[in-house]
């Protein structure tokens, strides 16, 4: 059985504020010409299909037009998509009941259903509403757990982490109870603990403290595959060789200039390891950080880095590929004039200026505090003010003060210091 999997769509996403549609428009139709020539048995989409809870309806329109064209082009394939963070489950599995008409099967909420006992009764979860059976055209037969993001309030146990594993596992154990002898491909949208994001501008925006980091270490009788949503970053999870993120479709930040996009085609059966081919996808546009490294060039270097770096543009016109840049500048080299000449080299250029970064020197902090050593609440208070300013200065704008500078704060610091005595 040949399944495509997928994720983390961010329809109706917006980068640095550019409208993102016409991209993804690029993507789907690239996906589409993929199933065509791949011929798949399935196609899996675990999660943040749209960027937002409230999706645009151009964004709506682009998700619902690649299932009508799919779903016509290739009737007999099964889709099978969950809800992420970012989505509305409620507003996702809405279409259900019509859409399962045309193998389309949506899971947006783990549901729960109130069971009687002697002691009044308790909730349960609907387990078997997440497992889908799939076939391949020779009617062999899999199972995909479809396990959509699990909220807090869902998982309702004093560790997240052990609330998720207890469900993953009670899923799958259910899965082999049903389906003996069955292959299951489990897909699920989180935060596996020891996946590598973005250092930096980090957009899965994980929760602070790691308070929604699952820890699935020591998983025995775990699913033939895993595929994941939520990490942006293609890779394996908790080093193994059946449990992978297959990584987001576009580039979400530019902390994530180097990474791979596109989809895995994973091979499965009963009586071997599953194999996963990935086939990758070029966006349509380019994200690029110039210069490549902290590099403080002169108005003249940089005039001649954008020249040979960027294409330019034909009859003043942005082309259909243009690159998304980010440009690192050292603001003190260039004065107004020079700094008015590089905004209109760059709209010359096939390119969007997304962000002007400023390069900010390493400062050696010791040059300012002195050898004065804060060790309590009371050298604090006792400092010299001015000593607290300047350092303050030094540290946001990677500079020292001017004496010019300097004399102003010291003149309003003992203007403050006559009122207080006036008073």
């Amino acid at each position: 059985m040949r399944i495509i999997t997928t994720g983390d769509w961010h329809l109706g996403n917006l980068f640095h504020g550019n409208d993102r549609l016409q991209e993804h428009i690029h993507f789907l139709k690239w996906l589409e010409n993929t199933i065509v020539d791949q011929q798949p048995d399935a196609l899996l989409i675990a999660g943040d299909v749209f960027d937002n809870g409230n999706p645009s309806a151009a964004a709506q329109t682009a998700y619902y037009d690649f299932l009508a064209k799919i779903t016509k082009t290739c009737p007999e394939l099964q889709i099978v998509i969950t809800a992420g963070n970012h989505d509305s489950a409620s507003r996702l599995e809405a279409p259900r009941p019509l859409l399962s008409r045309y193998n389309v099967e949506i899971r947006g909420n783990l549901k729960r259903r109130w069971v009687t006992d002697k002691d009044g009764g308790h909730w349960e979860f609907e387990y078997d509403d997440l497992l889908i059976p799939i076939k391949d055209k020779q009617g062999n037969q899999a199972i995909v757990i479809a396990v959509p993001y699990l909220r807090n309030d869902v998982v309702q146990n004093a560790s997240y982490s052990d609330g998720v594993n207890q469900i993953l596992r009670d899923l799958t154990t259910r899965a082999h109870e049903l389906y003996p002898n069955t292959p299951t491909v489990m897909m699920a949208h989180m935060y596996a603990k020891g996946a590598d994001i973005a250092k930096t501008d980090a957009s899965e925006r994980i929760i602070v403290g790691g308070q929604e980091e699952v820890d699935m270490g020591g998983w025995v009788d775990h699913p033939d595959y895993l595929t994941c949503g939520h990490i942006h970053k293609r890779q394996h999870i908790w080093n193994t060789d059946w449990a992978r993120y297959t990584g987001s479709v576009l580039p979400m930040s530019f902390a994530e200039v180097n990474y791979q996009h596109g989809v895995d085609l994973v091979t499965i059966d009963s009586k071997h390891k599953p194999k996963v081919a990935f086939l990758e996808y070029e966006p349509q546009h380019k994200l690029r950080i110039l210069p490549a490294d902290d590099q403080e060039l002169t108005p003249k270097k940089m005039e001649k880095l954008l020249k040979d770096e960027l294409r330019e543009r034909v009859d003043g016109k942005l082309s259909d590929h243009y690159d998304y840049l980010l440009l690192k500048v050292k603001l003190e080299k260039f004065d107004g004039d020079q700094l008015a000449a590089l905004y209109e080299q760059i709209a010359q250029m096939d390119a969007i200026l997304c962000k002007m970064q400023k390069i900010v020197p390493i400062l050696d902090l010791t040059t300012i505090r002195g050898n004065q050593q804060i060790t309590s609440v009371n050298d604090i208070l006792e400092r010299d003010p001015m000593e607290t300013l300047k350092e303050t200065f030094a540290i946001k704008h990677g500079a020292d003060m001017t004496e010019h500078q300097e004399q102003m704060l010291k003149d309003l610091l003992d203007n403050v210091n006559i009122n207080d005595n006036q008073d």
